[in-house]
C-alpha cells in the first residue's frame, strides 16, 4: 500500500533540499523516496515561460484547463455551426446540448 503524503509535507521536503539537504537524508529521515522527493522538488522548481515564474504543477494545471477549454470551444462551434445551417432550435440547444454540458462540469 502506497503512503499518501499531504501537499504540506511534501512543500517542507521540498524546502529543505533547498536549504541544502540530500534526498538521501530527507528519504532516511521522513520515510518517502528519494526518487519521490526528487519528483516533487522538481515539480517545484519555477521555470521561465514568457517572463513569468511557474512551476512543473502551474503548467500542468494549465494544460489541463485549455484541454478543457478546447473541448468546450470544440462543441459550441458544432452548436453554431448546426444553428446557423437551421438543424437546430433554442430548444434543442438547451435540451441536447446545454444541459449536458452544464452536468459535466457540476460533476
Amino acid at each position: 500500500m502506497s503512503i499518501r503524503y499531504s501537499q504540506d509535507s511534501k512543500d517542507s521536503l521540498v524546502k529543505l533540499h533547498q536549504e541544502g539537504r540530500s534526498l538521501k537524508s530527507l528519504a532516511e529521515e521522513f520515510g518517502p523516496s528519494k526518487d519521490s522527493i526528487a519528483i516533487w522538488v522538481k515539480q517545484a522548481t519555477p521555470i521561465m515561460i514568457k517572463g513569468q515564474s511557474k512551476t512543473l504543477k502551474d503548467v500542468k494545471q494549465l494544460e489541463k484547463r485549455l484541454a478543457i477549454l478546447e473541448e468546450e470551444n470544440e462543441i459550441l462551434s458544432r452548436i453554431a455551426c448546426q444553428a446557423l445551417s437551421g438543424h437546430l432550435t433554442s430548444q434543442k440547444i438547451v435540451r441536447n446540448v446545454g444541459l449536458p454540458l452544464v452536468n459535466q462540469f457540476l460533476a
